[in-house]
């Protein structure tokens, strides 16, 4: 009886430490990047629907961008159809553009869909496509060769998802975006969440990660920065710190925060309720990225 009595109070102190932060963040936006195992390991999955239902009921307006490569290589080994790669980047012909399509907004975002509705959350998947919400050009390398149907976001029109939540939707956005010509284009999911999140002017910008979040050392997880500034994340990026497949994600973070994003959150997806641990308890668990040196 004791021991159940402890933990009792225990729920009761987390929820108490939880408060000043509910009240800061409620009403205000924030954009979840899902992608990683987070996507695939089912327990890990029913934890950021839980989270994310969790931020809804508690008066935040979550906007959820998913990624899904995995998946669409999958289908293209599948269907037979060989992927060409220019330094490990994707060309994308049309076909492939189809297929990519077809996976992020048919079978991901339907299903992010029907696991949000069976938590009582109103949801709606959407594509960059739809009203137009994101137009796009063709997004060239480093080295500006043209990697085909891969786009570069020019605009984001938040007319659709300012709609949906208004509504009380929870809008889950597949990184597909169009030009003017209407051609499809598939897009880097850390930068439609990037720019979805500045577009919407939002508070929050996570990302969910196979990492524990921004490290000095990539070997050495007790390495985490907690916090760190526009200008440390250019600094350690500029001497070699920050190096390798972290350099595209601190870099969407600073685009975030660029756009007008208040905070940009790096997690481990694979930590269960990530989410809910970064925002609502005082350490947190990943790192978080903001414009200015004292956070």
């Amino acid at each position: 009886m004791k021991h159940q009595m402890q933990t009792e109070i225990l729920k009761a102190e987390v929820l108490i430490e939880a408060i000043p932060y509910i009240r800061r963040f409620a009403g205000s936006i924030v954009v979840v990047k899902y992608g990683g195992s987070a996507m695939v390991d089912e327990n890990l999955k029913k934890s950021v629907i839980q989270d994310i239902a969790m931020l809804k009921y508690i008066g935040l307006k979550p906007v959820v961008v998913h990624g899904g490569g995995k998946e669409i290589t999958s289908l293209l080994d599948r269907l037979g159809k060989k992927s060409e790669f220019l330094d490990g980047l994707r060309v994308t012909d049309e076909e492939t553009a189809q297929v990519a399509e077809m996976v992020l907004s048919g079978s991901i975002a339907k299903a992010l869909v029907d696991e949000l509705e069976s938590v009582g959350i109103k949801a709606v998947g959407i594509s960059g496509k739809d009203g137009r919400t994101m137009l796009c050009s063709r997004k060239l390398d480093e080295k500006g060769r043209d990697l085909g149907f891969v786009g570069q976001i020019d605009k984001v029109d938040t007319s659709l998802l300012d709609t949906l939540l208004t509504n009380n939707f929870v809008p889950v956005v597949s990184p597909v975006g169009v030009d003017g010509k209407g051609n499809t284009y598939n897009i880097n999911a850390d930068y439609a969440a990037s720019a979805v999140a500045g577009a919407l002017s939002a508070q929050k910008l996570v990302f969910l990660t196979d990492v524990e979040g921004i490290l000095k050392d990539k070997d050495d997880p007790s390495s985490i920065l907690r916090t760190l500034s526009k200008e440390q994340a250019l600094s350690y990026i500029a001497d070699g710190t920050i190096k390798g497949g972290m350099i595209p994600k601190v870099q969407c973070c600073i685009d975030g925060l660029e756009k007008g994003v208040e905070s940009v959150h790096v997690l481990d997806g694979r930590v269960s309720h990530a989410i809910l641990l970064e925002i609502f308890t005082t350490k947190g668990i990943g790192t978080m990225v903001t414009d200015k040196e004292s956070v």
